[in-house]
């Protein structure tokens, strides 16, 4: 936290609730985005072990802890065991959060990642595949009634390493000059504007 503030970084990712990490963060005014880690996901499926988790990791520091969003589930995908955990729990966790009067303070979201995307060029025809179409739907339209954006981790690496034939390097790390033939200067905004292209065509 001393290293965050020294360098006036003003926003902190916790993929797990370190209690150690939190209560250092008490009064640092440095914006959390808190972690529910997969391993996790399906024991708060149980509203009762939901609002534990709530009470203990979040609750608990939450007068002096700045927390902006509760990440529930980080990259799950439509085929892995616990895709049908994520909602369950993001709705048990929102309740918490809402019997603990601290819906004003944070919003709770999870986190995709771009390979959701069954296309991803020109970034206007981003469209999700359809199996991640079905799972991500309802999600979204969970976000949708409780104000909170999707939390999305964009990869150009990989992007990159997986289509060398048709992505430039300087693309892909910020040092082409001018815009391509899509009116793009970085692989990063294509992605970006692909998973909202995507995310209107499920509703969002």
């Amino acid at each position: 936290v001393d290293l965050y503030k020294s360098n006036r970084i003003g926003k902190i990712r916790l993929y797990y609730p370190d209690e150690g990490v939190l209560q250092a963060l008490r009064g640092s005014n440095i914006e959390v985005i808190l972690g529910v880690p997969n391993d996790q996901l399906q024991s708060l499926t149980n509203a009762g072990a939901a609002t534990n988790w709530v009470n203990k990791y979040v609750k608990a520091y939450s007068q002096n802890v700045k927390f902006k969003y509760i990440a529930v589930g980080n990259e799950i995908h439509p085929g892995d065991s616990l895709a049908g955990s994520v909602l369950p729990a993001l709705e048990n966790i929102q309740k918490a959060i809402s019997a603990a009067n601290l819906q004003g303070q944070m919003k709770v979201s999870t986190a995709i990642d771009t390979t959701l995307l069954g296309n991803s060029y020109p970034p206007k025809d981003g469209v999700f595949s359809s199996s991640a179409s079905s799972y991500i739907r309802p999600i979204v339209n969970f976000l949708a009634r409780n104000g909170a954006p999707l939390l999305a981790n964009v990869y150009p690496y990989f992007a990159y390493v997986n289509n060398q034939q048709s992505i430039g390097l300087d693309y892909a790390l910020f040092t082409k000059h001018g815009n391509n033939e899509v009116g793009y200067q970085n692989l990063f905004d294509a992605l970006l504007d692909s998973l909202y292209a995507a995310l209107e065509k499920v509703g969002a």
